[in-house]
């Protein structure tokens, strides 16, 4: 019997406890799941004795033929990529600022830039759009994408501060030996590498910011949950849970969608074996030192 480096491998008692557990977890998984769809597919009693059907009756589906219905979707689809697109890139463009920042060597520009940090930080998304909605008189749209690229971009800005502090220390030394100014080695040598290695960071903040455009809703831009909301007013609360499902749906779509091309993208622009990198400025002229690594000895009695 083969034994682990944490724990010993499990015995016959331990096997069977552990498919015991597994079938009354799975049982109780499917009974919970049984117990919601009886629960939504059972006829409604309302307070004053009236009987609406059940949220999977038909008449509730009825809509779903409607090509006004999807073009309203469209719509709030469109809206909503359009916001998470600019504030993405706007956010990417104020953490790389902030990033920069944090890390300077002066004082005077990295305690104020800690101080702005923990502001945007701690300071709500919603309270931050309808601060700059009513304040700076933005517009909706301006008003949710200034709000998710300045709360997004501190995020991603101390993730890219984390990534470069846990750099080895040699890494700058090494730029700074072969003639790179403090400045030229954070570009050219840190940030790259933190970068690379704060990116799952990067993209599950950019899938929080997608899925952050339905606050939005407040400043009554028409996002997809404002959509929902608009159409529900216009058809009626029958169709509250048909048009509930719809949306939940097409968030899953966009958001699983952006997380594999985002995870593509890691992938495919991640260091290969073997590949080659132009050397930063003020590099040239430096070559690699190899030394042989072979044992023995020569005839005359040296090493090699």
């Amino acid at each position: 019997m083969s034994a682990s480096v944490l724990y010993d491998a499990p015995g016959p008692k331990a096997r069977r406890r552990n498919v015991i557990f597994f079938i009354v977890g799975a049982l109780l998984i499917v009974a919970l799941l049984a117990w919601i769809i009886l629960t939504l597919a059972a006829p409604r009693i309302s307070a004053n004795g009236n009987e609406t059907p059940g949220m999977f009756d038909a008449s509730r589906w009825d809509i779903v033929s409607e090509p006004l219905l999807w073009e309203a979707f469209f719509q709030g689809v469109v809206n909503t990529l359009r916001m998470a697109a600019v504030a993405a890139f706007f956010a990417l463009v104020i953490g790389i600022a902030f990033s920069f920042a944090r890390t300077a060597r002066s004082q005077w520009i990295r305690v104020p830039t800690a101080v702005l940090l923990e502001f945007f930080r701690g300071m709500p998304l919603l309270l931050m759009m309808l601060f700059i909605f009513l304040v700076f008189s933005t517009g909706s749209y301006w008003a949710g994408v200034a709000a998710l690229a300045i709360y997004n971009g501190a995020l991603i800005g101390e993730a890219l501060r984390a990534g470069i502090a846990s750099l080895p220390r040699g890494q700058k030394e090494s730029g700074l030996a072969i003639g790179l100014t403090p400045v030229q080695t954070r570009v050219f040598i840190e940030f790259p590498q933190a970068f690379r290695q704060m990116l799952p960071i990067i993209i599950a903040q950019m899938v929080v910011l997608l899925k952050d455009t339905s606050l939005a809703y407040v400043v009554a831009y028409d996002e997809l949950s404002r959509t929902i909301k608009n159409l529900q007013n216009f058809l009626g609360n029958n169709y509250l849970f048909t048009l509930f499902i719809i949306g939940l749906a097409i968030y899953l779509v966009i958001n699983l969608t952006v997380s594999w091309i985002a995870r593509f993208v890691a992938r495919r622009s991640g260091p290969k074996l073997g590949s080659t990198t132009a050397a930063p400025p003020g590099a040239e002229g430096t070559t690699a030192i190899s030394l042989p690594l072979r044992g023995g000895y020569g005839d005359d009695g040296s090493a090699v």
